[in-house]
């Protein structure tokens, strides 16, 4: 039977029911464990010691019988000290400026919106960095709740982050804060407490229940279709959470524009399906039919016919028409309108969530602990004239070589992977080739017309290089926090950003090389019958691949939907189900007794642990998803339609999961979303160049425009007579069992076989060469110019949002002089009357 006491329930105070739970750590009394123990002892200690109250519940009444639990309650002396030492802003004045930013035909958003109590859960003040000498300043009702939940449990982690647990006389300066308590297993976990059970209120009045309304109406995907409750996120959450929700739900509906755009180009190339001439040559009996094109590798490959490309060259026209170009050029002007848009939204943010002048109290004040300790060596300051702990030049030099030495393994690793993979599409070509050459597949009835051997490759290659990419990923992963790490970096900003640098730069040649190398490499570098370029000489008997008839880009197309779509759903999948599944068999016991004996911490416990990278790996995500359809996006208009699909769908999923199985992450604050802001601006700059030479060298559209313009001979600038034109004719001789002489076609543009410039390119080749290139410089230099136009018409902060924080500034410096001299006074004349009671006094005495 589990006895618990009558006030250990549901419930986020200590057993007096007024002090408040601001952080709870967990552990298990092992039997070996007397150094455990005393480590605990005197980290409890020094907690007390610094002013926080402790409280702690014995094993007996956990719900395995043998874990321990330290309550820790932050009373107003210490929340008020260390308020003044992190410079917490804090109201001192209502908001006095009209908020005059009604959308017109507002009404129309109605169905979208959430109750107003919701959307602003506070007031709008005015704040100032609290001052513990002037709190007669501030508009201070209740010392209880003048800080918030996640100001509380933000303070209270620095303490226990910088707190040590070794004597006086012993002087090992290293054995300070939780996470290394945590991690040599003192202490199991520590966290703060949600405020109640997600599905229901608290019982408690004095609870607020945040996390009942977020779940109600945030986290169910019911709401998919309503505004996020920023304000109230970032009440409970903090400011960091809060940054990148507002960030993924803007970028969701900035995705809106560019999938409706993108979709209206897929059904431009569905309706003009009918138009598409060369697609009718290569179908038709009398014109594909009769053109026998050169076999597509050495030994198991035959001669194939160019109508057995019929069913991909009309797939390819859905990508591959005009509205591509129009598409690419688009989506590099979208991608600036984003990027500038999100920076006044983030200024807005900034403002509105006292994030200003965040930047330099993050550098001077967020010291990371792990640096303090490693860090033995001291230097002045100039600017504060303190000492403080750094790490010597040459130290630093050589973790930073070892780093950087480490990353380009990693990279190496994954290009021979890629190596690994693009030999197995030249290998496995020719097998399927073999075993397609009866057409097997053609009985099936659906499918079967469609499978063709550069199918079957490319669908394989890609799964197999998706599998890949997943395996690098779970490895890479260990070795860059470990490397990071490694280098000690000074404060938790620089710390995620040189972790988002590796990270990425992994990622991105993990993720986009294959359809780098199926848009820029594959069937550019191929030769000619009878003097073909092989991958690792002409020993291997691997040639390198060949492009259909119809082009590269539906391949690429390919391998763009099943890398993308892939990752997208095994990450929801990962996301939702993996910690679903953990919290049900952590609590399967508890669930069996009655709600009242399943304390709030313990229920906490439970839960998975959010972890400091939870929130990188969420950016991360999403910043690969921005690169896919970004930087490929012309070989695949509908990219955006399906990542908006799936953000609509990871906003609710991430909500869900932050909600109901995590524990409560530690309060943080964060003025931007770091480097993955420059990483954003980087692959923008890299859409433009990567589109322009997708639209040219990997799609067809410019050898078909110069053919159109310039070589068609009936100068009717149609499509007609283009196959035959775009292939060139190659003579095959055999000399057994009798001499026979064949001619077959593959595709490039050459001299036939008896010219005296036989197998040289022609000059229509160099004509197209030249008119590609052109097309990059033109295009490049037309999105370039209106991007950098478009960031200049378009400024980073907001007018009213520049007035808001002057008049923020001035009533600052004009409230504090208005209270110090209100204080003069008060103390002139106190000091004037005890001057007079003083010559009062002395007067009597005179007359005595």
């Amino acid at each position: 039977m589990i006895d618990k006491q009558q006030q250990s329930k549901d419930s986020v105070f200590f057993r007096d029911g007024v002090r408040r739970i601001d952080f709870v750590l967990s552990y298990i009394d092992d039997k070996d464990g007397e150094r455990k123990q005393e480590r605990r002892k005197l980290y409890e200690a020094n907690l007390m010691k610094v002013g926080l109250e402790l409280e702690t519940e014995d094993k007996s009444e956990s719900e395995d019988g043998k874990t321990y639990f330290v309550k820790i309650h932050a009373p107003w002396e210490v929340l008020a000290t260390y308020a003044d030492v992190l410079k917490i802003k804090v109201p001192f004045k209502a908001n006095d400026i009209p908020d005059n930013s009604q959308m017109p035909m507002n009404w129309l958003a109605t169905p979208f919106r959430l109750p107003e109590h919701i959307m602003h859960p506070e007031p709008d003040y005015f704040t100032a960095s609290f001052d513990n000498s002037k709190c007669d300043f501030f508009l201070i009702d209740n010392k209880d709740t003048f800080f918030p939940p996640s100001t509380r449990n933000r303070i209270v982690y620095y303490i226990l982050s910088r707190c040590s647990y070794f004597r006086d006389e012993c002087g090992d300066k290293d054995k300070k804060g939780i996470k290394r308590l945590l991690n040599n297993g003192t202490y199991t976990a520590a966290f703060p407490l949600h405020d109640c059970r997600y599905w229901k209120r608290s019982r408690d009045a004095n609870c607020e229940s945040d996390r009942y309304n977020l779940y109600k109406y945030w986290a169910r995907f019911f709401c998919f279709f309503k505004e996020q409750p920023l304000n109230l996120i970032r009440k409970y959450y903090g400011e960091k959470i809060g940054i990148y929700f507002a960030w993924l739900g803007f970028y969701t509906e900035m995705l809106l524009f560019a999938a409706v755009v993108g979709t209206i180009c897929f059904i431009y190339g569905f309706l003009t399906y009918d138009d598409n001439e060369w697609s009718k040559e290569i179908c038709d009996e009398k014109i594909g039919g009769n053109i026998v094109m050169c076999p597509l590798c050495d030994k198991k490959c035959g001669y194939w016919k160019l109508n057995t490309t019929c069913n991909s060259s009309w797939q390819s026209h859905l990508f591959d028409n005009v509205a591509t170009v129009f598409f690419a050029i688009f989506m590099g002007i979208w991608v600036t309108l984003f990027l500038e848009f999100w920076k006044r939204r983030q200024a807005r943010l900034e403002y509105e969530w006292d994030l200003v002048d965040f930047e330099e109290e993050q550098q001077q004040l967020q010291l990371r602990p792990e640096y303090e300790t490693k860090c033995t060596n001291r230097k002045l300051n100039r600017i504060t004239q303190e000492m403080e702990p750094y790490l010597p030049i040459t130290s630093k030099c050589a973790r930073m070589c070892l780093s950087g030495a480490t990353v380009l393994f990693w990279i190496s690793l994954i290009i021979a992977c890629i190596i690994g993979v693009i030999a197995y599409r030249l290998a496995v070509y020719a097998a399927f080739a073999s075993i397609m050459k009866d057409s097997p597949t053609s009985n099936l009835q659906v499918v079967g017309p469609y499978i063709t051997p550069q199918l079957a490759t490319s669908v394989t290659a890609s799964c197999i290089n998706f599998i890949i990419i997943m395996i690098l990923n779970l490895m890479y992963e260990r070795v860059a926090i470990w490397i990071t790490d490694m280098e000690i970096p000074k404060t938790h900003l620089e710390y995620e950003n040189k972790l988002t640098v590796k990270m990425f730069l992994f990622q991105f040649v993990n993720y986009y090389s294959s359809c780098f190398y199926v848009a820029f490499f594959k069937g550019k570098f191929v030769g000619h019958p009878g003097n073909y370029a092989y991958m690792f000489g002409s020993l291997s008997k691997l040639r390198n691949e060949e492009c259909d008839p119809g082009g590269c880009l539906i391949e690429l197309t390919t391998q763009l939907v099943i890398v993308m779509t892939g990752k997208q759903v095994w990450g929801n999948i990962q996301e939702a189900l993996v910690p679903w599944l953990m919290n049900w068999w952590g609590s399967r016991k508890a669930r069996n007794h009655p709600e009242s004996l399943y304390s709030r911490w313990e229920q906490d416990h439970d839960l998975q642990g959010f972890g400091q990278l939870g929130l990188f790996y969420e950016y991360l995500e999403m910043v690969i998803q921005f690169g896919f359809i970004t930087l490929f996006v012309a070989s695949f208009p509908l990219a955006p339609l399906l990542a908006l699909i799936n953000n609509i769908i990871e906003v609710r999923v991430d909500s869900w999961k932050l909600t109901t199985q995590f524990r409560r992450p530690v309060a943080a604050k964060a003025h931007s979303i770091g480097a993955w802001e420059e990483i954003l601006s980087g692959i923008a700059i890299l859409s433009v160049v990567t589109n322009a030479f997708i639209v040219a060298f990997t799609s067809d559209m410019i050898p078909r425009l110069v053919y159109m313009y310039a070589y068609q001979p009936d100068s009717q600038r149609n499509m007609k007579g283009y196959i035959n034109d775009s292939l060139s004719v190659a003579k095959i001789c055999r000399s057994s069992p009798a001499l026979w002489i064949f001619l077959c076609r593959y595709r490039d543009y050459r001299y036939p076989p008896g010219h005296e410039k036989e197998y040289e390119h022609t000059m229509q080749f160099w004509h197209i060469l030249a008119a590609k290139l052109a097309f990059i410089i033109i295009m490049e230099h037309v999105v370039f110019s209106v991007k950098f136009f478009v960031a200049w018409m378009i400024p980073d902060v907001p007018s009213d949002v520049r007035a808001r924080v002057k008049r923020e500034r001035y009533l600052v410096q004009e409230y504090l002089h208005n209270y110090e001299v209100e204080k003069l006074k008060v103390q002139l004349s106190l000091n004037s009357s005890n001057d007079f009671v003083e010559q009062l006094k002395q007067q009597l005495r005179h007359v005595d």
